[in-house]
């Protein structure tokens, strides 16, 4: 049997302690027609991709593209980019000192169950509205407990104002960081999530704190336990709330605090 071993840090959940996603289930689910849903949770990266309103955007330079002098088509490009941009992982050093870069983060760590925690009927009412402690016990007594190990996806509903600045970031001056509104998670949500000890966060806005943070002090406490974020997902409202998985890999860059990932949910059809 194939399967992930857990290896962590100290600052993360004995690995005795968390169960290990395995890989036979993620296969088995893709080699059988109808057996699974694939949906992609990526924004794809150009130059229109939205970022953090400090950093710079991506540039793509097409190099060469056309017909070769040999008779055969040769295409090759350039790229730049901040390490948080489009749909991201935020490494733990971005906020936490000892915390792991890219490419430290254990694989296995990269392939986890899935749950959604939906606060979208928050987010209609209040752009600073937060995932709180009840909104995820809330999700416990329909579901179960928190499983370790999962990745936790926030649905706002913010996806739908990508990619226009001032609609996303919430602010007709979105490039002033003072002035963004948009949802996020509480800090007491973030420690009930590391308490539960989850591997990640995801969610469908620019970033786990809300727009109106000036402290992020979910992203503190996250890094600290060495709990990684996924960042401006799209395609959310297409998972359940439980019942699929997640495979979130990002660039691996060393000594990165973040970067570009790949992130896609399967959805299995039981």
């Amino acid at each position: 049997m194939i399967f992930l071993a857990s290896s962590v840090g100290a600052c993360a959940p004995a690995a005795e302690n968390l169960p290990s996603l395995k890989l036979e289930e993620i296969t088995n689910d893709l080699l059988m027609p109808g057996k699974a849903e694939l949906i992609d949770l990526t924004h794809p990266l150009s130059p229109d991709s939205l970022y953090w309103p400090t950093g710079s955007r991506f540039e793509h330079q097409q190099l060469d593209w056309g017909m070769s002098e040999g008779g055969y088509w040769y295409a090759s490009a350039a790229f730049s980019s901040p390490e948080h941009l489009g749909t991201h992982l935020d490494a733990p050093i971005h906020f936490g000192e000892n915390g792991w870069a890219n490419a430290d983060i254990p694989i296995e760590r990269l392939f986890a169950h899935g749950v959604v925690i939906d606060i979208t009927s928050k987010s209609n009412a209040s752009a600073d509205a937060t995932l709180s402690v009840d909104d995820i016990e809330a999700w416990e007594q329909r579901n179960d407990t928190l499983q370790e190990g999962s990745i936790v996806i926030v649905r706002t509903g913010w996806a739908s104002g990508w990619p226009d600045w001032e609609t996303y970031y919430g602010s007709s001056t979105p490039t002033d960081v003072a002035t963004l509104h948009f949802p996020g998670i509480s800090p007491e949500a973030a420690q009930a999530l590391v308490n539960r000890g989850i591997f990640g966060v995801g969610i469908d806005t620019a970033s786990i704190d809300p727009g109106n943070s000036s402290t992020f002090e979910a992203h503190q406490i996250l890094a600290a336990a060495n709990v990684f974020n996924l960042e401006n997902l799209t395609n959310v409202d297409g998972l359940p709330e439980a019942g699929f998985d997640i495979i979130a890999l990002p660039m691996k860059i060393k000594d990165g605090t973040g970067g570009p990932a790949r992130v896609v949910a399967i959805v299995a059809q039981r």
